[in-house]
């Protein structure tokens, strides 16, 4: 496999000044790889701030710390393993668990939760099914691979994290043609810990360096390689092999050996294995190290060096230790019957120093390895995205909008996610306030009277429309799903994924969507606190849509100020914020009617800001009884599903919403930003608030019946939807009925 391009070889030797061996080369390599290094985009993310009174450490460790007072910390890290699982899905899915979690280990915190977002091609015929062109018999074929990779990706997840006894706490899951025999696997962890537990990272000559866990093999050799180039053909042996067990023994070693302050350095091996493990924690504790591969544990007797140092075998620790906590250190280790060895020791130099049968075989300054020459790409603005937004959309209204609303329920997308929400432990550590597929983000306890919200959101099919005004609305929504829950805002994380990054016009599409990470960040003064980049997502097919995906964390007061979904009979229903009638990108154009095009929603992040801000003060007011962000699907999807949620019917006034919708299904499907639908029980006291607030648009739009059980919209006194329950509940579990098919 050719690691190394001709400029970063011919860059490598003038920097080492001698020729590289093919084991310097290989650990070179994987470290320089995309995945390990961004060195394709790292010029760009360090432009996103971190800067906030709450952040402790940001972008560029294994998890983003944020203070959460009284002494507590949290934790927070994203990562995917999407070549993998297009893969060997189960495998793939399960390790990427396992890496996030030792990810948050290693900055001294406990895993507290896992949330996910997943992407699939579809499942199912879309019901205009006009974006694949293929025969009914290969149309079947790619949904029946779809199924199975959404099958076993949610498999591998529950039962990791059922395994090791962390709740998968949320997430989201999107399907689109252009996921179609691929698939995005993105895991979230979220840590909890004590400031004073939180691994100091400084190092001394003589220090211990220790690996422990499973044993090294050849699974996941030249991983990080797989995962910086197209999917043009499946490598198995580049696939990891999870080991749950051992991860929750080091889960235990790692937290009784914080407990006991032993420990002066962790970090998890993750993609690159033990090159880019030993090279960046070399590098950044400003430290040499000198290790012996004859005292790494190994699978084989025949493994070459270059097999052992690049080999991303999971469930592996690095620590490292002083010569006086060592032995208890060792006793912990072996109280949990943990594998480990001495593997090397910290030298005052600054290299990374290889050892075999008493020689050394490499020998390279460890700055050099952990930090690749960066690069400059071209970049193009997409030709397709001109063409989309001046092209003319003829689209019938539907004679039957009840009908429509069903179609748009039973849309995978947006269907009721209980056939994957089920297969997790949500309740296991008893800290699940509010469970996975009630709302769109997770609550969890974290000390008395504290709590925090947590969200993933992405939209593909906005981003790939416009990848600047599609990430400002996965940020305005990850945001309005944090409101709604009752939070405040403290830190966004980020994993921004796209197909080629030596296509100029990909590249295009990734630094808008930075640019708008950034112009949402400063606006709103979230700081980032993390992420990640994911290139060459691309198949035979073609690439993926832009798909960022959006972590965002709020902090709630107390347990008064969550706010639930679920609205009570007789609750008075409004509306926030303003409709338009920009319906590029949604899922009634795409999903429903097979048109791609149009004029994408735009963001006015002063309007968004202000309307999740009154949002969050009238909660802390307790006037409000539910509340739910207006997003994917629309109006009409919000609604439904709130009231199906409660199975309480629900009486809707269109002709009160604030909108400059020129038909009557756009304003029903339109996935306009900045809106939330609120309910309460005294309309006086939240009006009388409201009118604080000048130049708020918003509107009471209808009612939660105290009896009866149908779903209505009506407009100019006429029941233009009017739907039972039963039937509209029947649709929104279209995708458990697939999967379950």
């Amino acid at each position: 496999m050719e690691i190394l391009s001709h400029s970063e070889l011919q860059y490598l030797k003038k920097k080492l000044k001698h020729e590289p061996n093919f084991l310097e080369k290989e650990i070179v390599g994987a470290q320089w790889s995309e995945h390990c290094s961004y060195k394709s985009s790292k010029k760009y993310i360090q432009l996103l701030s971190s800067d906030a009174e709450r952040i402790i450490k940001g972008p560029g460790y294994d998890a983003g710390i944020i203070d959460v007072g009284n002494g507590d910390v949290i934790t927070i890290h994203i990562e995917s393993h999407n070549h993998p699982s297009a893969v060997e899905p189960y495998g793939g899915a399960a390790t990427g668990v396992g890496g996030i979690i030792r990810d948050i280990i290693s900055m001294g915190t406990m895993p507290i939760a896992i949330l996910n977002a997943l992407r699939f091609g579809h499942i199912t015929s879309p019901f205009a099914s006009k974006e694949i062109k293929i025969s009914r018999r290969e149309n079947n074929e790619l949904y029946s691979h779809s199924k199975w990779l959404l099958k076993n990706v949610v498999r591998g997840i529950a039962d990791y994290g059922n395994c090791i006894g962390i709740p998968t706490v949320g997430g989201e899951v999107e399907f689109d043609e252009s996921f179609t025999n691929y698939c995005l696997v993105d895991v979230a962890a979220i840590g909890f810990g004590k400031k004073k537990n939180l691994i100091k990272n400084i190092i001394q000559e003589n220090d211990i360096i220790i690996l422990a866990g499973s044993s090294t093999g050849r699974d996941g050799i030249h991983g990080a390689s797989f995962a910086s180039k197209d999917l043009a053909k499946e490598d198995r042996s580049a696939v990891q092999i999870p080991d749950p067990f051992m991860e929750k023994l080091l889960i235990e070693v790692t937290k009784e050996a914080i407990e006991a302050d032993i420990l002066k350095a962790v970090k998890d091996l993750g993609g690159g294995g033990l090159s880019c493990c030993l090279s960046e924690t070399s590098a950044n504790l400003n430290k040499g190290f000198d290790i012996d591969l004859d005292k790494v544990p190994v699978k084989y007797r025949d493994m070459e060096p270059q097999e052992i140092m690049i080999s991303e075998s999971q469930e592996r620790m690095l620590y490292i230790t002083n010569e006086w906590n060592f032995k208890s250190f060792a006793k912990i280790l072996n109280k949990y019957e943990v594998p480990f060895a001495i593997i090397g020791r910290v030298k005052n130099h600054k290299n990374l120093v290889i050892y075999k049968n008493g020689k050394t075989i490499a020998k390279m300054p460890s700055h050099l390895i952990a930090y690749a020459p960066l690069l400059n790409r071209n970049s193009k603005k997409p030709k397709y995205i001109d063409n989309l937004s001046v092209k003319k959309i003829f689209l019938k209204l539907p004679y039957n909008l009840n009908k429509t609303l069903l179609n748009m329920l039973a849309n995978p997308t947006i269907a009721l996610k209980h056939w994957i929400f089920q297969q997790f432990d949500h309740e296991i550590g008893l800290r699940t306030i509010v469970r996975p597929g009630i709302t769109d983000c997770a609550v969890i306890k974290l000390a008395n009277d504290k709590f925090l919200a947590a969200t993933l959101d992405g939209n593909s099919k906005l981003c790939y429309q416009d990848p600047y005004e599609g990430t400002l609305s996965c940020l305005s929504e990850a945001r309005a799903n944090i409101i709604s829950s009752g939070g405040n805002p403290i830190g966004i994380v980020d994993h921004l994924q796209f197909g080629n990054p030596e296509n100029p016009e990909i590249f295009w599409s990734f630094q808008k969507c930075i640019k708008a990470m950034i112009d949402f960040s400063s606006f709103n003064k979230i700081p980032i606190v993390g992420g990640k980049v994911s290139f060459y997502n691309e198949t035979k097919i073609g690439p993926i849509k832009p798909s960022p995906v959006i972590g965002m964390l709020g902090l709630i007061e107390s347990m008064k100020c969550i706010s639930k979904i679920r609205p009570s009979p007789g609750d008075t229903l409004y509306i926030v914020g303003i409709t338009g009638n920009e319906m590029g990108g949604s899922e009634y154009f795409q999903y429903l009617n097979g048109v791609i095009g149009g004029i994408v929603p735009k963001l006015d992040l002063q309007i968004d800001s202000i309307n999740s801000e009154i949002i969050l003060k009238i909660n802390r007011e307790h006037l409000i009884s539910c509340s739910h962000d207006c997003s994917k699907g629309g109006l009409s999807i919000t609604l439904t599903e709130m009231a199906i949620d409660s199975t309480c019917g629900i009486n809707i006034d269109l002709d009160k919403v604030p909108h400059s919708c020129e038909r009557i299904d756009f304003l029903l499907f339109s996935e306009t930003p900045s809106r939330f639908i609120i309910g309460t029980e005294n309309e006086e006291k939240l009006e009388k608030a409201f009118s604080r607030y000048k130049n708020l648009k918003y509107s009471k739009i209808g009612k939660v019946m105290d009896d009866g059980d149908n779903i209505t919209f009506a407009s100019k006194n006429k029941k233009i939807i009017n739907l039972e329950m039963e039937i509209a509940k029947k649709y929104y579990e279209n995708l458990t009925s697939i999967m379950e098919n």
